[in-house]
Order: C-alpha cells, then structure tokens, then sequence
C-alpha cells in the first residue's frame, strides 16, 4: 500500500466536506506513516492537533479511510519527534537482533534514550553552567570520573535532558551499553522479579532483571526520591549500585533535592550517592529564558519570524520552569494556528499566554506589587494602569508608576513597558523624566512619590 498515494486521495476528499480554515489549520499538515496490524499512524505537526483531531474528526477520518480502502482502521496521531524514536527503536532491535546472539539477548533491551536530548541543544547559562561542564565530563569518562554522578534540582529545569546528553554522548562515541531508566520503571521491574512462572518458580524474571541491570555499563536513573518508602526496593537498588560501583561503571543519578535532603531513603544510599559529584541546577535567569525561547521556536519552525519584543515579553512574565516555557512557546504556535495563521504580534502573544502569565507571576515580582499599589492610591485598577486609556486620572497614576518601576528596581525600560501592556521602552523614558522633572516643581507630588515609596517598603 502507498502510504503518501492513499493520503493524498483523503486529503483530496476530506477537503470538499470541511472549511477552508478547518482543512488548513487541522488537516493541511498531516501525514498518513504507516498502515499496520489494523491501524493507521497519522503525523501530526503538533501536539494541540492530537487532541482536536481525536475529540471532533476521529469517526470522519475512520469512515473516510473504509470509503478509500474498505477496510475500518484504528487511529493513532504521532508527533515527528515520536515517529523518530520509533525508527529509532525499530534500528535498534534491528541491530541487536544481527549483531548479539541469543545468551546477549537475554533480558536486553533499548537505551530508552531520546535522540533528540543532546548537549548541542542543550541552552546553557549561569544556572547550569556548572552542571553542563560537570556532564560532559562525565560522557567524556564514563565510570572515571565523578562517579556517581548526582543532578539535583526543581523539576523542569533540564535534569533528564541533561542525563540523556551524556547517555546520547556515550552511544554515539563509543561501544558502552547505556540504560536510562525512570525510578518508578525500576520498581516496578523488581515487583515483576517477585512473580512465578509456569513452574512456580521466579528465576526467569530474576534473570531477566538482573541481566537488565548488571549487564551495562552506564546506568542513568530519573527521580530516585521514588525509591522513598520502599524499602526492599532500596535494598535491590543499593545492591544494583554496588556491583556496577565496584566493576567501575557509571551511575548517573537525578533527584528533586539533594543527597542530604533525601531523610526517607536509607542513610547506606544517601552516603553512596555522596561518593561521586553532586551538582545542582538553578532556574534559569533572564538571558538563559530568552535563549532557551529563541531555542524552541527554532525548534518549532513558526512560519513566521518572531520579534524580540514577544520573546522578551515571554522570558520576562513566563516564571523559570523550561516546561512552562516549551509549552508557552506550543501555545502561541497553537493559538496563532487556531486564528487563521495570525502573525504573531504582542497584542495576540499577550492575549495567547495570558493563563501562562497569571501561573508563572504573582506579588513576588516587584513591578507588579508596584503596580497594585499605584493602583490603590488613586483608585483605579491595576488593567488600568497597564492599558490603553490616556484620559489624565489614568495616565498620570501610569507614569508615575513607570517611575517607581524605574528607580526602585533594576528593571530595564523595555522590560518596564512590557509589563505596562507592551508600551514601547521610549514611552517608559519619556514618563520616567517627565515625573523626575515634575518632583523638582512640585512639592505635593514629590510628597505623594514618598508616600508611595514608604507604601511599598523595599523592594
């Protein structure tokens, strides 16, 4: 069957029964994979179209394929990314299946590793500048140095992407069997070591584990605070560690917190993660935000050119979470793909991400809590202050705000005027030496700039 044949005649068909904007945003893009076993594989450019295409067009699809083919096929919708590690996959058990003879193949199996999570799309910066260098170290001399090799950190911040660069490192430059398994995949491979076979016995699934496990030469485990409250578990982890430690291979291991913190995990463990290197990553500051941003929408392949107002707008309002900013940069895609294509302007980036920004900020930012207090001295509203309106009850309170911004934080001026609903940074200028020139004049302004300055205390 011609895949590409059998999905340009659907495209063909399906587009007669749909508006024009309905083809072009849900349908334009998709690819028909494969055909098998009863399923049909369907590319998908991202992950906001699975979820449409399964909850409105999933029995149009189905029936319009029966039409086609007379045959009734099952849906499955894949991202690109997924279609690659399934190559991936299928390459490997390809070569495994020539290259290693029966008794190697027992309890083998695939790296789990994602090919895409490498250290030439890894963004570095001042947060984890340190843990970057630290990793490819270790890639570069698995089982020599820092071992174990120990990441800790707030989660989203780049742990499992950096643990997959050094496994991805190692494959790709030498003959090491490499295993990344997550913590909860590793407990439940031992309770499935506790089961019987056909002859009541579990030595078949011992064997399948400890082969797993023993047989490599680079173990990365995701999450080991999981192993937290199991303790024969633990027992079996500790065991794991031991025979790789002392055969010098290397153990690469992440956690949301450190060695020390880890008070649930048996004090034989925490002292053995300690031997090696610990390193922690940091969220990223702004300019590493802004890169990571930049990095994404690359990745993303807008079609249209993005301009640095919206970036900055992104990394200034979107917390410091890479997921949150991966999935800041998926909205704004999705968005502007749901309203027709729309070229990506502040207006529709701000109207796009609001959610975003209302989870990523709150009081603790200082332009905010500014904001909040201008608006409550000259009662009028916070939307107020970051709007449009330049009647003089509004505008005024506004620049007055701009400055404080301005002289009580170290924000810059097109960091100020993004938060003032996208105002150019020479309009945050032009307030800020308008109320310096206007304190020099007037007493009872310069009194009402104290008393907001004594309101909001130091910020």
């Amino acid at each position: 069957m011609n895949e590409e044949l059998l999905w340009s005649k659907f495209l063909d068909q399906i587009k007669d029964e749909l508006t024009s904007l309905s083809f072009k945003t849900w349908f334009e893009e998709t690819k028909l994979y494969k055909i098998e076993e009863g399923k049909a594989y369907i590319i998908v450019p991202m992950p906001i179209h699975k979820k449409h295409l399964i909850e409105n067009y999933e029995t149009i699809i189905i029936n319009k394929l029966q039409e086609i083919t007379g045959s009734q096929y099952d849906l499955e919708f894949l991202l690109e990314e997924e279609i690659e590690q399934i190559k991936k996959e299928e390459e490997v058990s390809n070569t495994n299946s020539n290259v290693i003879n029966n008794e190697e193949k027992v309890g083998y199996e695939a790296t789990n590793l994602q090919k895409k999570l490498n250290f030439e799309n890894f963004v570095v910066g001042n947060s984890n500048k340190f843990a970057q260098a630290a990793a490819l170290s270790v890639a570069e001399n698995p089982g020599q140095m820092y071992n174990p090799f120990f990441i800790y950190g707030n989660s989203g911040l780049g742990k499992t992407h950096l643990m997959q660069a050094i496994g991805n490192y190692i494959v790709d430059n030498s003959d090491k069997r490499v295993l990344y398994v997550e913590c909860d995949k590793f407990k439940q491979d031992y309770l499935s070591m506790m089961k019987k076979d056909e002859d009541g016995t579990n030595f078949n699934y011992m064997e399948f584990f400890r082969n797993k496990y023993s047989n490599i030469d680079v173990l990365i485990i995701d999450d080991i605070q999981f192993l937290a409250g199991s303790n024969k578990t633990q027992d079996e982890f500790f065991n794991t560690f031991n025979n790789l430690f002392k055969d010098n291979k290397q153990i690469i291991i992440s956690s949301d917190r450190s060695p020390d913190d880890l008070q649930k995990l048996a004090d034989r463990l925490r002292t053995r993660f300690c031997w090696g290197l610990q390193v922690n990553i940091f969220p990223p500051d702004f300019e590493l935000r802004k890169e990571i941003i930049k990095k994404k929408i690359k990745g993303a392949d807008f079609p249209n050119e993005i301009s640095d107002d919206v970036i900055l707008y992104m990394a200034s309002n979107i917390g410091s979470n890479c997921r949150q900013l991966e999935g800041a940069v998926n909205r704004l895609g999705a968005y502007s793909a749901i309203m027709g294509g729309l070229p990506i302007t502040m207006d529709l980036a701000i109207d796009a991400l609001k959610d975003f920004v209302s989870k990523g900020m709150g009081e603790n930012n200082d332009i905010h809590r500014i904001q909040r207090i201008v608006a409550e001295y000259f009662q009028i509203s916070v939307d107020d202050i970051k709007g449009k309106k330049r009647n003089s009850n509004i505008a005024f309170p506004r620049q007055i705000a701009m400055y404080l911004c301005r002289n009580m934080t170290d924000e810059s001026f097109p960091k100020i005027g993004i938060e003032f609903g996208g105002k150019d940074h020479s309009t945050v200028m032009h307030s800020v030496d308008k109320i310096e020139a206007e304190i020099k004049n007037n007493r009872d302004l310069a009194k009402i700039i104290e008393k907001l300055k004594s309101d909001i205390g130091v910020v």
